[in-house]
């Protein structure tokens, strides 16, 4: 009989056994440490583009713009502060700084005892458009329940990034509606509806806006149709050209950190004439909303509430949003 053939393999012994346990170990540790390499390099990825990310967002929300800096790069702030009181139409509303005064009381009216806060804009400027984005219904709650005076300083430098010269128009429209509407609701809210986002028109896009356009954010806010259509967009453009070759050359407006350092941006604020750096705002984790009602010395429930007024009074330091001090 033919024998039969054994096709059975044969078993391997402890030693092989053991090598091959060993192996595939060394394997499957070798595979665990390529995948947590991979894991370690996806994370830095991640957190290098959430930095990114971040950074973007600050400048979004951040981003100033130097004020002019070769306007009168000849004059000396004596000079450019001269200058302005020479210009011949001036608006009745603003100070001899530039200043518009809105409070409880209405535009042109301080109320004792209470922080002034400045606020120096530009219509077109886009960090500009940001903080009032964020900060304004707050600055218009303070007001309203007169907790503070708001010194408006409208500038318009930023014609350099529009077609239309969007900046001299809307700052023509807000001091003309100002001289005939006493009403800081209206003016404020204004200043809202015109930096809306989806009104404000972004630099460099060559998007116009017409007047009228910018008339019917003054009627929303309950300027009368009739004040609005009156409004002039050119009464005071050499006024604010002279503005705009003074104030880049006040030293209390400049930057006291930051990439723009002795430089004047928008938007700046101050607050009881100090210079109110909103760089800080990043280091404490805090909104420009929330950085603002901390420096004022109160808390968010206390905003808008008639008779609370802030701990700073009307001769107070801000208090620093990094050292509550």
């Amino acid at each position: 009989m033919p024998s039969k053939v054994n096709n059975t393999k044969p078993r391997k012994t402890r030693a092989a056994r053991r090598e091959a346990e060993e192996a595939a170990a060394k394997a499957r540790a070798e595979q665990a440490a390529k995948e947590r390499r991979q894991q370690t390099i996806i994370g830095v990825i991640v957190t290098v583009i959430v930095v990114a990310l971040v950074a973007v967002a600050g400048i979004a929300i951040w981003r100033s713009h130097v004020a002019a800096q070769n306007s009168g790069a000849n004059l000396t702030v004596d000079q450019a502060y001269t200058k302005l009181q020479e210009v011949k139409t001036k608006p009745s509303v603003a100070d001899e700084k530039g200043g518009v005064i809105v409070s409880q009381q209405g535009v042109g009216e301080k109320i004792d005892d209470v922080p002034t806060v400045e606020v120096y804009m530009d219509f077109m400027c886009s960090g500009c458009g940001n903080f009032e984005r964020a900060s304004g219904e707050t600055l218009t709650k303070l007001v309203e329940a007169g907790q503070i005076n708001l010194d408006l300083h409208p500038m318009s430098f930023g014609d350099t990034w529009s077609p239309d010269e969007y900046s001299t128009r809307a700052a023509n429209l807000l001091l003309t509606i100002a001289e005939q509407d006493k009403s800081a609701s209206h003016i404020l809210g204004f200043i809202q509806n015109m930096y809306a986002d989806d009104f404000q028109p972004a630099e460099n896009s060559g998007v116009k806006t017409s007047d009228d356009q910018m008339r019917q954010q003054a009627t929303k806010a309950g300027v009368s149709e009739k004040v609005a259509k009156a409004a002039s967009v050119d009464k005071y453009t050499d006024w604010l050209d002279a503005i705009n070759t003074y104030n880049p050359k006040r030293s209390e407006l400049f930057n006291v950190s930051g990439s723009y350092k002795g430089q004047m941006t928008t938007p700046t604020v101050r607050i009881n004439g100090e210079y109110w750096d909103m760089n800080q705002l990043t280091t404490a984790g805090m909104t420009s909303n929330e950085g603002l009602v901390t420096a004022l010395g109160l808390t968010d429930d206390q905003v808008g509430v008639e008779g609370q007024l802030p701990s700073i009074g009307a001769d107070g330091k801000p208090i620093s949003v990094t050292t509550g001090k």
